[in-house]
């Protein structure tokens, strides 16, 4: 009987020792709950585009120019003397307004102030981190910018309301520029 228990014992043991087995997942998720954001934004991002344009349109002083990352902008000041755009870690002086589209002036220059920034280092909303990369020192431009590059959905939660696109005219008055690292 002794040697039984202990064959019983074994054999309990040698089946146990399969290992464990993976539990399988009690509910899957289906990725239709992305499908509708995703038509959502494209349908915001469309009537956005068309009030930006009929903007352009009945502003027949300027000539706009579309951005690589979604703005349109035209030059009130132009540097002809230099080709010298901001890059990554560069120090950048300039000042900035924020407007809607019914010429509401959302926050002024003087509000904000002076500041520096930073290229690529520090946090402003995305419209203006790209922007500062296409003026050089002593220029100033208007943007025009769809909410996706402003404050988005939920606005800068003060006076910046939901999904809201702005302008903004950004002034560039120094540009210092990153010295490189020299390594002996």
């Amino acid at each position: 009987m002794r040697h039984f228990f202990k064959a019983l014992l074994i054999f309990c043991l040698i089946v146990n020792c399969g290992g464990p087995e993976p539990r399988r997942p009690v509910k899957v998720k289906s990725s239709t709950y992305f499908g509708g954001d995703i038509e959502r934004n494209k349908k915001l991002l469309a009537a956005e585009e068309k009030l930006i344009k009929d903007y352009i349109a009945k502003d027949s002083l300027h000539l706009y120019e579309p951005s690589a990352s979604g703005s349109w902008y035209f030059y009130h000041k132009t540097n002809e003397s230099s080709d010298y755009t901001p890059q990554p870690d560069d120090l950048v002086t300039m000042t900035y307004n924020i407007m809607g589209f019914d010429n509401d002036t959302i926050y002024s220059q003087e509000e904000i102030g002076v500041i520096k920034y930073k290229v690529d280092k520090q946090e402003l909303f995305q419209g203006i981190r790209h922007s500062v990369k296409i003026l050089k020192e002593g220029e100033t431009a208007t943007f025009l910018y769809p909410s996706s590059l402003a404050f988005g959905y939920q606005g800068d939660g003060d006076r910046i309301g939901v999904n809201l696109p702005i302008r903004s005219t950004i002034t560039i008055l120094e540009i210092e520029k990153q010295e490189e690292i020299i390594q002996n």
